[in-house]
């Protein structure tokens, strides 16, 4: 697992550099048939990620968003391989306020069981698992850290990454719920709304693409309802990082940990937690 870890990181990290080159820049895009934006820094971080995770012998499959045309057929077979969004955020990326992240997770069996999740203009990155633990890294403090952790030196304790979750919240402050700055639909707001009914105050926090469910992980929000579509190549990183945390991320309204390499890629409406807070709240 640590070598698997230095090699996402890696991967990460050199997705991360290419998008920020483009960052700054005229964009063009396209969009896919489902009308989700594409654009050339999804396209870069996608073939950097792929060649990156593909090296050396036995190197497992990579499923990414951009390459979601492989058969079900095929990787039905698959029983470990790595599920990627080279850009998860888009709409976040075109707008220039850096709520974007590259996500890589490896799957086993159906289940997420590693993630990385790297918010390149924010100088963050995550990493978690449900045998790792989780941790976080901030450019200035010690993200520098994150080299020895691409070469393999150092695992995120020796390094000196903050160990998630951080501190319980103080006793009285409500219930935080994030939101999405993008996506936001009746369902999500009766749900809130319920929230605010049965526990008292509600304060929303807003952000974008698979950190919403990364504020899960650090204990800076209770609860992340997602109560629309998702694909899993955006949640399998973050779901990684939040179970390392000692969170959930369930099927809405069963309570089932949500799974991976469906027919569809398709997600349920889910609801994440934070550590300490029950799996399935109504």
């Amino acid at each position: 697992m640590p070598s698997l870890l230095s090699q996402a990181v890696a991967a990460a990290h050199a997705a991360a550099q290419a998008i920020l080159r483009l960052y700054g820049g005229a964009v063009s895009v396209e969009y896919k048939d489902d009308r989700s934006p594409l654009t050339a820094a999804d396209c870069a971080a996608h073939r950097l990620i792929v060649a990156a995770l593909g090296q050396g012998a036995g190197a497992l499959p990579v499923l990414s968003e951009e390459s979601r045309e492989i058969p079900y057929a095929e990787r039905s077979a698959w029983s470990r391989f790595w599920l990627v969004d080279p850009l998860d955020g888009t709409k976040e990326f075109l707008k220039r306020n850096g709520e974007f992240t590259v996500n890589i997770a490896l799957v086993e069996n159906g289940r997420a069981v590693l993630g990385v999740v790297l918010a390149p203009v924010l100088g963050t990155v995550y990493v978690g698992g449900c045998e790792l633990g989780a941790f976080k890294a901030v450019e200035g403090r010690h993200y520098s850290s994150c080299t020895e952790l691409i070469d393999g030196a150092a695992d995120p304790r020796a390094a000196g990454w903050e160990a998630l979750p951080g501190a319980a919240p103080a006793a009285g402050s409500g219930v935080r719920v994030v939101a999405s700055r993008s996506h936001e639909n009746a369902e999500t707001r009766a749900f809130i709304d319920r929230l605010a009914a049965e526990r008292g105050r509600v304060s929303l926090v807003a952000s974008g693409s698979s950190l919403k469910l990364c504020l899960v992980a650090e204990g800076s929000a209770d609860i992340y309802p997602r109560l629309g579509p998702t694909m899993e190549w955006d949640t399998a990183a973050a779901q990684a990082v939040v179970e390392g945390a000692g969170g959930a991320v369930t099927e809405h309204p069963t309570g089932t940990p949500l799974g991976y390499n469906k027919p569809n890629l398709l997600n349920p409406f889910f609801v994440a937690c934070r550590h300490g807070w029950p799996a399935n709240p109504r």
